[in-house]
């Protein structure tokens, strides 16, 4: 959430930045504006009524001392018009409060000074690429592949529950479970903290990552118990410090959780849906990150340089993207993506999304923290995902592909699978 004191002193540059993001800001700030002038009025008027109740009280005890009992009596009368005023005055006050919240939520990140200019995805900067990009013949992909060997069915899975649930199947689940614990383990010894986290959140967490409202029609609800199921640990491991006033000596904060994620993907059944590239359920380690705003640029470049190194030992071909204005997410202030190129498809796969939040998600959770001189700051929020499966496991299927027709594993997750090749 953007604090409310930079909507009061820079109007303009936020409605100006989240232009960038294609996000006409002017008519929200303006209400945001006019129903905080509204609430400080009414906070003055408040303010006043109490001073003057406190006034009128002390003069009642001495009036009655000095035998002035009307005068004593017409006093009391006045405090209590006072106090009834007083209760009008903080309902006010309080929908004044709801209406600025209520709508600042509406309002996303402002994006970073280096985010580029652009709409949509095709305008993202790729920043470089590593890795082997040569096709030495028809590599096939993943699910014709799959379909052949009998590793992922995606049939049994419609049955089961519905499109987008695939079946992992022998190896292939062995494969998944050697790359969680991989990532993991990379994660542990990069000093990450890892944590086991709930796949249901109340709305509460929603909100304070910036899920709700922006992202309600792609979560999954449980109605009767009012709960979500996460879009990714990034919403728990963040929510455990919601609310939170913590001590420079506690940052940096670096958590690690593997979990499920679940994610409606609403509207996206004119794009490319096929086999592992988007599915409803999966598997994904991430990685977060609160720290203090002057570090949180640096721990970024860390950030992206620990996602970058995983796919580097994996042997995987991939890119790294700076999203432009119009791709970036509500939530985020600058973001990169690493994307794997399959060869049997011929096409770049994001498998993360590493972001920084800048105060946005603190300020709406109240995380803040005290500084060297004592004052109280809100705190930066960073996450990336290290790594999501399904699109690394398709990467794994297409790209290490052999003319006989075998699918080699990368030599670093041998010790995790017991097995070379399938």
């Amino acid at each position: 959430m953007i604090p409310l004191n930079l909507l009061r002193e820079q109007p303009e540059k936020v409605i100006e930045r989240l232009l960038v993001k294609h996000f006409d800001a002017k008519n929200l700030v303006n209400e945001i504006l006019e129903a905080d002038q509204k609430k400080r009025s009414c906070q003055k008027q408040l303010d006043d009524n109490y001073a003057e109740q406190n006034r009128i009280a002390k003069s009642i005890g001495m009036l009655f001392k000095e035998g002035k009992k009307e005068e004593a009596e017409a006093a009391k009368k006045q405090t209590a018009e006072l106090k009834e005023a007083a209760k009008t005055l903080e309902s006010d006050l309080a929908a004044w409060e709801e209406k600025i919240n209520q709508t600042l939520v509406l309002l996303p990140n402002m994006p970073h000074s280096s985010v580029p200019e652009g709409k949509t995805a095709e305008d993202n900067v790729e920043e470089y690429r590593k890795g082997n990009f040569e096709k030495n013949f028809n590599y096939l992909p993943h699910w014709d592949l799959c379909s052949k060997k009998n590793l992922i069915d995606f049939e049994t899975g419609c049955k089961l529950t519905g499109a987008g649930f695939p079946l992992y199947k022998e190896k292939v689940a062995k494969l998944q479970r050697a790359l969680i614990n991989f990532f993991l383990d990379e994660a542990t010894k990069a000093g990450y903290v890892e944590v086991q986290v709930p796949y249901v959140v109340n709305s509460d967490s929603g909100y304070a990552t910036g899920q709700l409202p922006d992202k309600e029609g792609q979560m999954y609800f449980v109605n009767e118990d009012k709960l979500y199921l996460i879009p990714t640990a990034e919403v728990p491991i963040t929510n455990i410090y919601r609310n939170c006033l913590l001590k420079a000596s506690d940052l940096p904060v670096k958590h690690c959780a593997y979990s499920a994620c679940f994610r409606r993907e609403a509207g996206s059944y004119g794009k490319d849906v096929r086999g592992l590239n988007r599915l409803h359920q999966f598997d994904k380690v991430e990685i977060v990150q609160i720290v203090e705003p002057e570090t949180s640029y640096q721990v970024l470049e860390e950030m992206k340089a620990h996602v970058g190194g995983l796919l580097e030992k994996l042997g995987l071909p991939f890119r790294m993207i700076r999203l432009c204005g119009g791709d970036i997410s509500f939530t985020s202030a600058l973001t990169f993506d690493f994307e794997v190129y399959a060869k049997g498809q011929d096409k770049w796969l994001e498998v993360s999304s590493v972001s920084n939040f800048e105060n946005f998600q603190a300020n709406r959770m109240k995380l803040r923290y005290k500084n060297a001189e004592g004052k109280t700051q809100l705190l930066h929020t960073l996450n990336g995902s290290a790594l999501a499966l399904p699109r690394i496991v398709a990467g794994i299927l297409e790209d290490y592909q052999t003319t006989e027709g075998d699918v080699v594993v990368p030599e670093v997750l041998h010790p995790y699978t017991g097995f070379e090749r399938f």
